[in-house]
């Protein structure tokens, strides 16, 4: 069974998110991909501060396409996360509660999704023109020069997603692999 969430993400609300859990998103969730994260870890190396507020936040890893006509965004497929694995653990530092992406994280990223009360969320790869569909508005807020990997403002409604990785530690792929796995020959 899905269960809603609303953006922003509490402490509290994290704390009940298990790995495995399947999640319709609604409120406003950024974007950003490689790049945009890029910039964002060397403002916080610099002690500048940033051109959101990432406090509360989920970071869409993605690259959408240009939108037709009437739409508010083009295709909005997650990108693989790993990617975004070395400046992951220094936004989480600063208050970021989720990221959505496709793709196992790193050991670093684990343990700062458990230090810093986060969670990493799974959406489907190759989906991303029924993704878009769950996308109500989009604009970029930062970094328009680059391009598609700009950081958008998106507002999001039942967007679905699977808590890929908790803040206890529980991670989707290694358990969903133990439960198929064969035990022995028969």
């Amino acid at each position: 069974m899905d269960r809603k969430v609303t953006t922003p993400l509490t402490d509290e609300v994290v704390a009940t998110l298990h790995a495995g859990d399947r999640l319709l998103i609604t409120g406003i969730v950024y974007t950003g991909r490689d790049a945009a994260h890029k910039r964002l870890v060397d403002l916080i190396d610099k002690g500048e501060p940033l051109p959101i507020d990432i406090k509360g936040q989920i970071i869409y890893f993605v690259g959408p396409t240009p939108p037709k006509p009437g739409e508010a965004i083009g295709s909005a497929g997650p990108t693989t996360s790993g990617r975004m694995d070395a400046y992951s653990p220094k936004l989480t530092a600063l208050g970021l509660k989720g990221m959505i992406g496709k793709g196992s994280r790193n050991d670093a990223v684990k343990e700062a999704l458990k230090r810093d009360k986060a969670v990493y969320l799974g959406a489907t790869g190759g989906a991303g023109a029924l993704l878009s569909q769950r996308i109500v508005s989009a604009k970029v807020v930062a970094y328009d020069d680059l391009g598609p990997e700009a950081i958008r403002e998106l507002e999001v409604k039942d967007f679905p997603v699977v808590v890929i990785n908790d803040m206890y530690g529980g991670d989707l792929y290694i358990e969903g692999r133990k439960k198929y796995e064969r035990k022995g020959d028969s």
